[in-house]
Protein backbone atom coordinates (compact mmCIF):
# COMPACT_ATOMS: atom_id res chain seq x y z
CA UNK A 1 0.00 0.00 0.00
CA UNK A 2 1.64 3.73 -1.35
CA UNK A 3 2.59 5.49 1.96
CA UNK A 4 0.36 8.02 3.73
CA UNK A 5 -3.05 5.85 1.70
CA UNK A 6 -5.59 4.78 4.48
CA UNK A 7 -6.85 1.07 4.20
CA UNK A 8 -10.63 1.47 3.43
CA UNK A 9 -12.94 0.43 6.02
CA UNK A 10 -16.65 -0.26 6.54
CA UNK A 11 -18.16 3.42 8.17
CA UNK A 12 -21.61 3.59 9.57
CA UNK A 13 -23.04 7.18 9.28
CA UNK A 14 -25.48 8.09 11.96
CA UNK A 15 -27.81 10.74 12.39
CA UNK A 16 -30.68 11.72 15.13
CA UNK A 17 -33.93 13.05 15.27
CA UNK A 18 -35.57 14.02 18.52
CA UNK A 19 -39.13 15.06 19.30
CA UNK A 20 -38.99 16.13 22.93
CA UNK A 21 -41.83 17.00 25.84
CA UNK A 22 -41.76 20.06 23.35
CA UNK A 23 -43.66 18.04 21.07
CA UNK A 24 -46.66 18.04 23.73
CA UNK A 25 -47.19 13.84 23.37
CA UNK A 26 -49.05 14.28 26.83
CA UNK A 27 -49.68 10.59 27.51
CA UNK A 28 -51.61 8.46 30.49
CA UNK A 29 -50.31 5.53 31.62
CA UNK A 30 -51.62 2.44 33.63
CA UNK A 31 -49.53 -0.01 34.56
CA UNK A 32 -52.29 -1.95 36.38
CA UNK A 33 -50.20 -5.43 37.76
CA UNK A 34 -47.64 -3.05 39.60
CA UNK A 35 -49.65 -3.05 42.55
CA UNK A 36 -46.68 -2.37 44.70
CA UNK A 37 -46.54 1.03 43.40
CA UNK A 38 -48.25 4.20 42.25
CA UNK A 39 -47.50 2.85 38.22
CA UNK A 40 -50.86 0.79 39.19
CA UNK A 41 -52.67 4.31 39.27
CA UNK A 42 -53.77 6.95 36.60
CA UNK A 43 -50.51 8.90 35.48
CA UNK A 44 -49.18 10.86 33.06
CA UNK A 45 -45.89 11.98 31.07
CA UNK A 46 -45.01 14.59 28.84
CA UNK A 47 -43.61 11.79 26.56
CA UNK A 48 -39.83 12.56 24.10
CA UNK A 49 -38.45 10.38 21.87
CA UNK A 50 -34.90 9.95 20.67
CA UNK A 51 -34.75 8.38 17.38
CA UNK A 52 -30.60 6.96 16.08
CA UNK A 53 -30.29 5.88 12.36
CA UNK A 54 -27.55 4.53 10.85
CA UNK A 55 -26.58 3.79 7.46
CA UNK A 56 -23.53 2.29 5.39
CA UNK A 57 -24.29 4.35 2.54
CA UNK A 58 -25.11 8.54 2.44
CA UNK A 59 -28.13 9.35 -0.24
CA UNK A 60 -27.43 11.81 -3.00
CA UNK A 61 -27.55 14.61 -0.85
CA UNK A 62 -25.23 13.13 1.45
CA UNK A 63 -27.50 12.62 4.40
CA UNK A 64 -28.15 9.21 6.39
CA UNK A 65 -31.91 9.84 6.43
CA UNK A 66 -34.15 13.12 4.99
CA UNK A 67 -35.73 14.31 7.71
CA UNK A 68 -38.46 15.25 6.15
CA UNK A 69 -39.37 11.83 4.98
CA UNK A 70 -40.30 11.51 8.92
CA UNK A 71 -43.34 13.51 8.84
CA UNK A 72 -45.85 10.25 8.27
CA UNK A 73 -43.78 9.02 11.68
CA UNK A 74 -44.29 12.16 13.46
CA UNK A 75 -47.85 11.97 12.69
CA UNK A 76 -47.79 8.59 13.54
CA UNK A 77 -46.36 9.75 17.44
CA UNK A 78 -49.22 11.93 17.69
CA UNK A 79 -51.92 9.68 16.82
CA UNK A 80 -50.38 7.28 19.73
CA UNK A 81 -49.33 9.51 22.42
CA UNK A 82 -51.05 13.03 21.87
CA UNK A 83 -53.65 13.09 24.83
CA UNK A 84 -54.15 9.69 24.98
CA UNK A 85 -54.36 7.10 27.42
CA UNK A 86 -52.83 3.77 27.45
CA UNK A 87 -54.31 0.55 28.72
CA UNK A 88 -53.43 -2.91 28.62
CA UNK A 89 -55.03 -5.40 26.98
CA UNK A 90 -55.72 -8.03 30.34
CA UNK A 91 -56.25 -4.62 32.20
CA UNK A 92 -58.90 -6.03 34.22
CA UNK A 93 -60.90 -2.56 34.36
CA UNK A 94 -60.57 -2.39 30.04
CA UNK A 95 -64.26 -2.41 29.89
CA UNK A 96 -64.42 0.85 32.14
CA UNK A 97 -61.99 2.86 29.99
CA UNK A 98 -63.57 1.51 27.04
CA UNK A 99 -66.95 3.37 27.88
CA UNK A 100 -65.13 6.31 28.81
CA UNK A 101 -63.90 5.80 24.62
CA UNK A 102 -67.15 5.33 23.99
CA UNK A 103 -68.25 8.36 25.95
CA UNK A 104 -65.64 10.60 24.19
CA UNK A 105 -63.88 11.37 27.34
CA UNK A 106 -60.94 9.60 26.52
CA UNK A 107 -58.91 8.57 23.24
CA UNK A 108 -57.64 4.87 24.61
CA UNK A 109 -55.13 2.67 23.08
CA UNK A 110 -55.35 -0.41 23.43
CA UNK A 111 -51.66 -2.28 23.90
CA UNK A 112 -49.93 -5.27 24.49
CA UNK A 113 -48.42 -4.17 27.27
CA UNK A 114 -48.20 -0.46 28.71
CA UNK A 115 -45.04 0.96 30.06
CA UNK A 116 -42.07 3.32 29.26
CA UNK A 117 -40.04 -0.76 27.70
CA UNK A 118 -43.45 -1.26 26.12
CA UNK A 119 -43.59 2.40 24.21
CA UNK A 120 -39.91 2.15 23.32
CA UNK A 121 -40.10 -1.11 21.71
CA UNK A 122 -43.68 -0.03 20.05
CA UNK A 123 -42.09 2.97 18.38
CA UNK A 124 -39.25 1.16 17.21
CA UNK A 125 -40.88 -1.60 15.09
CA UNK A 126 -43.04 1.16 13.90
CA UNK A 127 -40.40 3.30 12.81
CA UNK A 128 -37.73 0.77 11.75
CA UNK A 129 -40.53 -0.96 9.22
CA UNK A 130 -41.48 2.91 8.29
CA UNK A 131 -37.38 4.10 7.47
CA UNK A 132 -36.52 0.81 5.77
CA UNK A 133 -39.46 0.94 3.73
CA UNK A 134 -38.66 4.80 2.55
CA UNK A 135 -35.39 4.14 2.26
CA UNK A 136 -35.57 0.93 0.65
CA UNK A 137 -33.41 -1.05 3.70
CA UNK A 138 -30.40 1.16 3.10
CA UNK A 139 -31.31 3.16 6.65
CA UNK A 140 -31.88 1.42 9.76
CA UNK A 141 -32.99 2.57 13.01
CA UNK A 142 -30.43 1.47 15.49
CA UNK A 143 -32.08 2.69 19.00
CA UNK A 144 -35.27 4.60 20.60
CA UNK A 145 -34.90 6.45 23.53
CA UNK A 146 -38.14 6.72 25.34
CA UNK A 147 -38.23 9.59 27.95
CA UNK A 148 -41.33 9.79 30.37
CA UNK A 149 -39.40 13.45 32.01
CA UNK A 150 -35.82 14.43 33.29
CA UNK A 151 -35.17 11.67 35.46
CA UNK A 152 -36.80 8.29 33.61
CA UNK A 153 -36.40 6.74 30.00
CA UNK A 154 -36.30 3.45 28.21
CA UNK A 155 -34.40 2.39 25.36
CA UNK A 156 -35.08 0.22 22.76
CA UNK A 157 -32.37 -0.82 20.94
CA UNK A 158 -31.12 -3.43 17.55
CA UNK A 159 -29.17 -6.21 18.57
CA UNK A 160 -25.94 -7.39 17.98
Amino acid sequence: MPVGKIPPVTVVHRSTKTYGQHEGLSCCFRQWQATHSHCSLLHGYALGFRFVFATHQLDKHNWCLDFGSLKPARAWLHEMFDHTVLIARDDPQLGTFEQLSAQGLIALRVLDIVGCEAVASLAFNYVQDFVAEQTGGRVWLESVEVSEHGANSAICQRAG
